[in-house]
């Protein structure tokens, strides 16, 4: 399976999930790394500018492809609170992002985009035994159309 990632081209192919553990995110509390991917390249987009100030033209950024086993854990929707895609996240997300991390059985959790909730992106556990099976498909610079921001 492929999975996209848009990122400074310095980090882009960064697997340790050190920006999440440093910084936290959605699906992960501070501490807990965790690599945050997408179905597309037009949500691994949308995932990146939903974080940006209005107006800024991010500079020096890539996009990877990724090839993944289908070692997947799919999120139980009906788990999820009713709140789960307002921000700030309610805090059981990151529960449940760290439950999956802690228990390793998996090397990536198939979660829904709070952006689109009808795509998915997938977190990936650095600490899995299967990391070494991710493979980088394709790194190129990636130019974010100005009409979007």
């Amino acid at each position: 399976m492929l999975l996209y990632r848009i990122s400074k081209c310095t980090y882009i192919e960064d697997l340790s999930g050190t920006g999440a553990r440093l910084y936290g995110g959605r699906w992960n509390s501070i501490g807990k790394p965790m690599v945050y991917m997408a179905s597309s390249r037009a949500l691994a987009m949308l995932e990146v500018l939903v974080h940006l100030p209005p107006g800024l033209i991010p500079a020096d950024f890539c996009q990877a492809t990724f090839e993944v086993p289908d070692d997947i854990q799919v999120l139980d929707m009906a788990k999820l609170p009713s709140n789960w895609q307002e921000y700030p996240e309610p805090a059981r997300l990151k529960t449940m992002g760290d439950a999956f991390l802690k228990a390793r059985k998996h090397l990536l959790l198939k979660v829904p985009s709070a952006v689109v909730s009808e795509e998915f992106n997938y977190l990936l556990n650095p600490a899995h035994v299967g990391i070494n099976t991710v493979s980088i498909v394709e790194v190129k610079p990636f130019t974010f159309d100005e009409r979007l921001i």
